[in-house]
């Protein structure tokens, strides 16, 4: 893990990377939005790009902030010691440390992404 001199929160997309499945993704989100598997991604970009409501807080929030998908996530953070994450979820990483903050289960309860800047609002450094 890389040495993590400050606390930071990743935030890991229910999604991979690469070219074909940003593409599987927006045609996913535009067919059939109510099935697609990302929440986070779906709080936080639109059809072809990053809400700018979203974009503007999190380029203003005191906080570093990383973000994976999970196959990059776990490719960079591969361990034996690696708890198995349900995605999308959002990490609190202090040194070498990895604590959940908004697990996948509490997405389900997180319906804008004005709800979810307010629950990161009160993260509590």
């Amino acid at each position: 893990m890389d040495n993590m001199s400050e606390k930071k929160l990743l935030f890991v997309y229910n999604a991979n990377s690469g070219l074909v499945n940003n593409w599987l993704d927006i045609a996913h989100k535009i067919v059939k939005p109510e099935t697609y598997a990302c929440d986070l991604c779906a709080l936080t970009h639109g059809s072809f790009r990053e809400k700018q409501i979203w974009k503007d807080f999190r380029q203003e929030f005191a906080m570093p902030m990383e973000f994976y998908h999970k196959d990059e996530f776990l490719k960079k953070y591969k361990s034996k010691w690696l708890p198995s994450y349900e995605f999308p979820i959002i990490l609190v990483a202090d040194g070498h440390v990895m604590e959940p903050y908004i697990t996948a289960k509490d997405f389900e309860e997180i319906n804008s992404v004005e709800l979810l800047m307010k629950q990161l609002k009160s993260f509590k450094r």
